[in-house]
């Protein structure tokens, strides 16, 4: 069994479901420690932290990431039990084998065996770890980098090991986000009886034209790095459960994912203008979730691209589409920040798995990418 499939093994076996760590940065630290890392546990609420360093001089590589996972869902379900690390056909199965474990096993083997063969090297080696990443957000990373900032330690470069790859690992590197901006909607009306419309006031009807509008409405066209801005209704709901009233309140939640073309604000006075256009009566409450960050071309998209083409033979697609992830904390303190991981097609899924070769070439691409920036 190599290094990384028995560390990896190690990690899914720890039932860390969101917020819980259950041991695995313990587990971590201790074998950082042993490497030569300053091990700094940061607990908020119910979530659990590491920050870990190794040197004190600039330029600062870290390796950020989370170690809970999502609810593994129905287990009689999966084909071998959730949190039982099961080897099927090449692959691993488990809850957290791609989001993140996997990562996280890469990351601390490549780090061990390049301390191990570079135990001089320049600037610093950090990694934030968190097991708030799938749930609120709001005790992890963020209150991390809160820290960091007040006592102005600074990272130069971050790899967040998020599942970025769509095919083969290593065929897309995330060296970017598009912004996240929630809206919760409350469209007033006039509760009655069906039979007696003009007694009543149907917020559903009356919110219809302004929703449709909004979902037909292009905010921008995208540019080279982005795609255009997106609008989507997540959840509605209005009404009693009975067929004969006429509901009192809409409530609706939509989300923009947007780019650099336009800002949080201006979408917000978009929204509330258009909003106003329809006449309608409503209450809303906006939720900022993270600003779009990218990182061009320089040092550490360059490293992460070079690893990949050592160590794959293939150079990578640089994206910044899908969700958000922790980058969109670390970008805002100026440092430059791409995601790399496993292959993202059974994420979040019943039979979540990763396969080994993978996650072995994983941990060799990360090596050669702190090679490429602190090797002296």
């Amino acid at each position: 069994m190599s290094e990384v499939l028995d560390l990896l093994k190690d990690l899914i076996s720890r039932e860390s479901v969101t917020p819980e760590d259950a041991g695995c940065q313990s587990m971590m630290a201790e074998r950082l420690s042993a490497v030569g890392f300053n091990i700094e546990s940061m607990v908020f609420e119910d979530t659990t932290n590491m920050w870990a360093r190794r040197g004190q001089q600039d330029p600062v590589f870290c390796f950020a990431g989370h170690t809970d996972v999502v609810p593994s869902g129905p287990a009689e379900q999966w084909q071998t039990p959730p949190f039982t690390p099961t080897e099927v056909d090449g692959y691993l199965h488990g809850r957290g084998t791609a989001d993140m474990k996997g990562s996280l096993a890469a990351m601390l083997i490549a780090t061990e065996n390049f301390v191990k063969k570079h135990p001089d090297h320049k600037g610093s080696i950090a990694f934030l770890i968190t097991s708030d990443e799938e749930g609120p957000f709001i005790n992890g990373t963020t209150r991390v980098i809160d820290t960091l900032e007040a006592r102005n330690e600074k990272m130069t470069w971050a790899l967040v090991g998020e599942p970025s790859s769509t095919e083969k690992v290593g065929d897309v590197i995330k060296n970017g986000r598009r912004g996240s901006l929630s809206g919760d909607l409350l469209v007033k009306g006039i509760q009655g009886h069906v039979a007696y419309p003009h007694l009543a006031k149907n917020p559903v009807h009356l919110a219809a034209p302004a929703l449709a509008e909004l979902a037909q409405t292009e905010w921008d066209q995208g540019n080279e790095f982005f795609p255009p801005t997106s609008f989507q209704v997540s959840n509605i709901n209005g009404g009693t459960g009975a067929t004969n009233v006429v509901p009192g309140e809409l409530k609706v939640q939509f989300n923009f994912r947007y780019s650099t073309e336009v800002t949080a604000d201006e979408l917000v006075v978009k929204v509330e203008n258009l909003l106003a256009k329809h006449g309608l009566d409503y209450d809303i409450e906006w939720t900022y979730n993270g600003l779009p960050f990218l990182t061009d071309a320089g040092p550490l998209v360059d490293a992460a691209v070079d690893a990949i083409n050592e160590t794959c033979g293939y150079k990578p697609q640089l994206l910044t589409t899908g969700g958000t992830s922790d980058g969109r904390f670390i970008a805002p303190t100026g440092a430059q920040v791409v995601e790399l991981g496993p292959v993202n097609k059974t994420i979040h899924k019943i039979d979540e798995c990763v396969k080994i070769a993978d996650i072995e070439a994983l941990a060799v691409i990360y090596e050669k990418l702190l090679v490429n920036l602190l090797a002296k």
